[in-house]
């Protein structure tokens, strides 16, 4: 809404060195900077209040959307929660067509018609959003705040290391635990004692101290190390993210040197990244609809793959993708060779479209990777931390956007030394992105290795309730059943025969 004000009520170009000027001045087509009134301290301070107000709503609304719909499925009931398994990729799939109308429509408006429209209408769709989600609030299932997960989760290895000494107990019975009861009335589940992360089970020993800080239950321990097991899966995930991030920043910066023209009509530069979605709101559907019912009667499990195995495909995807990416930047590099435009860095005479592969790929590992890191985050998450759960991937985004900036700044000072002409240059032609995309591939290598090697170790949290038991012995009568038909009107058939 401050980005509209700010267009609205006067057309302005900020022109930071990370941003592209706004093409809007005298002319809507002008995209000389030359011709932009010059930006004012208050200008300035909406555009990066703007920002800043939008990542951080971002951070708080994200991770609690995914949350609070997941949150309306019943764990006791096997219905919804088969209902619940298919939750995260169809969320993911309104988030990415939103995100396609963005990329394809918006892009249009702002560039054709205006940027003040081009942020009214995302404007008022927010305001239509707030309203659906007030009128559907009464309806909602709530679960009950609880205290910080950051203090409760602090406690246990306090305890634990101001118990170093005490000896643990052969029966976990003998450790500190809450009646069933307790938790019944808080809503809350209790978890038994599980022999991973030994050492945090001391702060569960009784040794006469009442304080928090001193003896914790064995359900609080146990929460704890659901959040440690899942920090090296988390650390794997932040090189994928990374890679994520050329979408908008090296792989547009190449479509600008390309033929954009479809006919009479040119290609926005930043509706790119729709290639990405659109082919990721496809792999969706096949995947939900067609993948996870085969790969049910092969594994007998009722999600198909399990999560940590639909993470490392995708992660698997990313590797390809930059090798793609690093093969159709020879290819373009050489017709640049070929046509004298590596100097002038002029426009290479071939389509955009030779670009596709790379953006199609991305989408189809974000159907993967992005939906499965959403819904491994939430349901390995303890109970009463599900909303820090899936915050941990948004934070994988985040850190892959850093990681990025930082890996192009250091890679081209590093090949810029002793007279080289480096890598990453302004001048994409007289670069050399196709071996920055192969050290990618590498990178995404060798992550896979580290990814493979922790989800050996990864220990699955218990489930809280019998109802994915339920579903796995549905799915073996229905795989039965379906195996006897056939045999039978094989049978009948033979004997016709």
């Amino acid at each position: 809404m401050l980005l509209f004000y700010l267009n609205y009520t006067r057309n302005v170009c900020i022109n930071p060195s990370s941003f592209t000027p706004f093409p809007q001045t005298t002319s809507l087509q002008d995209p000389h900077v030359e011709n932009c009134n010059k930006a004012s301290t208050l200008h300035l301070a909406v555009f990066y209040g703007a920002l800043y107000t939008l990542a951080i709503g971002t951070g708080g609304t994200k991770p609690n959307i995914s949350t609070t719909g997941a949150d309306q499925f019943d764990d006791f009931d096997p219905k919804e929660k088969n209902h619940k398994l298919s939750f995260f990729n169809w969320w993911m799939f309104s988030i990415f067509f939103g995100t396609l109308f963005a990329n394809t429509v918006l892009v249009y408006i702002q560039d054709n018609v205006g940027w003040a429209l081009g942020y009214g209408l995302p404007t008022l769709g927010l305001l239509i959003s707030i309203l659906i989600f007030l009128a559907g609030t009464p309806f909602y299932r709530h679960q009950l705040p609880s205290a910080s997960p950051f203090t409760r989760m602090a406690k246990v290895p306090v305890a634990a290391l101001r118990k170093w000494r005490v000896t643990l107990p052969s029966d976990p019975k003998e450790l500190d635990e809450f009646n069933l009861e307790e938790y019944a009335k808080k809503g809350n589940f209790r978890i038994d004692s599980t022999p991973t992360l030994r050492f945090l089970n001391k702060a569960a020993v009784k040794t006469g101290s009442t304080s928090p800080w001193m003896l914790c239950s064995v359900t609080q321990v146990e929460e704890t190390k659901q959040r440690l097991r899942m920090i090296p899966i988390l650390a794997a995930t932040f090189i994928p993210s990374t890679m994520i991030a050329q979408v908008n920043t090296l792989f547009v910066k190449q479509g600008t040197t390309l033929d954009r023209s479809l006919g009479s009509f040119k290609i926005p530069r930043a509706s790119l990244a729709g290639f990405v979605t659109l082919s990721m709101l496809v792999s969706v559907v096949l995947y939900d609809r067609f993948f996870v019912r085969i790969m049910q009667r092969v594994t007998k499990n009722p999600r198909g793959i399990t999560l940590l195995q639909r993470m490392g495909i995708g992660m698997v995807f990313h590797v390809f993708i930059m090798v793609v990416a690093s093969l159709t930047e020879r290819y373009r590099l050489h017709l640049a060779k070929q046509h004298g435009v590596v100097e002038s860095g002029g426009q290479v005479p071939i389509t955009i479209l030779v670009l596709l592969p790379q953006f199609v790929l991305m989408g189809t590992a974000d159907a993967f990777l992005e939906v499965a890191k959403i819904e491994f985050f939430y349901d390995q998450a303890p109970e009463n931390m599900k909303s820090l759960g899936t915050s941990f991937a948004m934070t994988t985004l985040g850190m892959g956007n850093f990681i990025s900036s930082f890996l192009l700044s250091t890679v081209s000072h590093i090949t810029k030394k002793h007279g080289h002409k480096g890598w990453i240059l302004n001048n994409l032609n007289a670069s050399h992105l196709d071996y920055y995309y192969a050290f990618f591939a590498v990178l995404n290598v060798f992550n896979v290795i580290f990814f493979l090697f922790m989800t050996k170790m990864y220990v699955y949290k218990a489930e809280i309730s019998d109802s994915i038991k339920v579903l796995t012995e549905e799915l073996r009568e229905t795989t039965y059943k379906a195996s006897n038909e056939g045999d039978s009107i094989k049978g009948r058939i033979t004997s016709e025969l």
